[in-house]
Order: structure tokens, then C-alpha cells, then sequence
């Protein structure tokens, strides 16, 4: 796959639909009744990616025996946090997977996300102090800013049916609550 449309950005994106290169990927699944579904897969790269994180190595069984280095649990919570921070956007499923990160425990890789910070947005090349303070005082300001019913018509839809209930919780409120829990 070559893309070029965003060759100079850190992140590089591409997709894999089945209806346009099916000739070089192939995809196959049991359509249920009714029209055609399509298969997308979204491939993110990043070329330049901060310093600092930690790995851990995964054994799989399906469809062979392997194994995959991938980011810790640490790691992932620091790029999610990045994320909540620094996108431009608010986006409720990064809302949704805070509450989970915090519902296992997981601790933060100061380090991951400070080169993250000190890469891109809004603190870019500010060399910020990132520590459990100050992270719960920038986290705590874009909680109160937030359009928590907007928050909430965006995740809403990915959420199954027995936990909608539980986004009547959703508030500014709420969340706090979960920042002053950060280690």
C-alpha cells in the first residue's frame, strides 16, 4: 500500500477496503441477509513516535503459533491520555476507554506521555513538567470544558445495549472524580 496524500505527517494513514484492492488482500466473510457488507481496515503508522514507552510480548495461538511486541498497558493509557489532551476534537470513545483504563488499575508512563506532550499539541516543544499534578490539573480544566451531551451523541452508538444506561452518568462530575484517582 502507498499512500502519499499525507507523506510528510508523523502518523501516516491507509485504508484496506475489500471493494477497491481485492485483488491484492484477500478478504472473505458470510454476508447475513440483506446487501453486502464492506470490510474496512484502518492502518495508523507513526513514523516518528515519542520515546519512552514500555513493551511487552504477547503469544498467540490463531491462526499459527506467534508472537507480537506491543505496547504495555502503561504505555497505551499515556497515548490515550495524549490523546484526551491534545486532539482538537472531542472524542467520546477516548472518554470511554479512560474510564476502563481506570477501572483496571492501570498506571501512567509519565515518560511516554511527557515525550508525547513535548512532540505534539498544544505543549509542543514547551518542555512541560508532566507529572501526576500536572497532568490532573490540565485533565481537570478540558473535563470542565466539555459538551458532555455532544460527548455523548458520539459514543452512544458504539456502547451495547446494557451499558447505555450507564453513560447517564456521564458528567463533568464524574470524571473529575476519576482524575483524582491518577497515580
Amino acid at each position: 500500500i502507498v499512500d502519499r496524500d499525507n507523506i510528510d505527517r508523523n502518523v501516516r494513514l491507509a485504508f484496506l477496503k475489500d471493494d477497491s484492492i481485492g485483488k491484492i488482500l484477500g478478504l472473505s466473510y458470510k454476508p447475513q441477509q440483506g446487501p453486502l457488507k464492506k470490510i474496512k481496515i484502518k492502518l495508523e503508522i507513526d513514523v516518528n513516535p515519542p520515546l519512552g514507552a514500555s513493551f511487552e510480548l504477547k503469544y498467540l495461538d490463531f491462526p499459527v503459533l506467534f508472537s507480537v511486541r506491543a505496547l504495555d498497558k502503561s504505555s497505551l493509557f499515556a497515548g490515550k491520555l495524549h490523546a484526551l489532551l491534545c486532539r482538537q476534537y472531542i472524542k467520546g470513545r477516548d472518554w470511554y476507554d479512560f474510564l476502563w483504563y481506570m477501572s483496571q488499575d492501570v498506571d501512567v508512563n509519565y515518560l511516554f506521555l511527557k515525550n508525547a506532550i513535548d512532540q505534539a499539541g498544544p505543549w509542543a516543544k514547551k518542555n512541560e513538567k508532566v507529572n501526576s499534578t500536572w497532568l490532573k490539573k490540565q485533565l481537570t480544566k478540558k473535563i470542565q470544558e466539555i459538551d458532555w451531551n455532544k460527548t455523548l451523541d458520539d459514543v452512544s452508538p458504539f456502547i451495547k445495549q446494557a451499558e447505555l444506561a450507564s453513560l447517564k452518568l456521564w458528567s463533568a462530575d464524574l470524571f473529575i472524580s476519576k482524575v483524582v484517582k491518577l497515580r
